[in-house]
């Protein structure tokens, strides 16, 4: 298995469960590996053939950009949900950063992985 990975792709939304998390856009981050084969796209030397990363963190940024959900949870579940049906994608592991949400730590986050890493 081949993997395209996105690293600290920063996006700004409203997350959280307080009321003042509902008033302000936070910063998130994401951090996305996933599986493809790139036999092809090495061949041609062409995008189509490949997992076009831009198109990916294009429309994650218009979908975190747009979202108002409180949990990091439901928001991982549904990036996921993007990038593995949008993207035909079988497996990605993503981690969702929310940096300055707890005092005393650099970061928290979510870490998950959905879909089958074998094929």
């Amino acid at each position: 298995m081949d993997i395209i990975f996105i690293s600290d792709l920063r996006i700004e939304t409203i997350i959280g469960i307080y009321d003042w998390e509902r008033k302000v856009r936070q910063t998130v981050s994401l951090d996305l590996e996933m599986a493809a084969d790139i036999r092809a796209a090495a061949a041609t030397d062409s995008i189509e053939d490949t997992l076009n990363y831009k198109a990916v963190a294009k429309r994650l940024i218009a979908f975190v950009g747009g979202s108002e959900f409180q949990l990091v949870e439901t928001l991982a579940e549904k990036v996921a949900g993007i990038v593995m049906d949008e993207f035909n994608v079988s497996w990605v592991r993503l981690k969702l950063h929310k940096p300055g949400a707890l005092r005393g730590s650099r970061d928290v986050g979510i870490l998950i992985e959905r879909g089958n890493a074998d094929t």
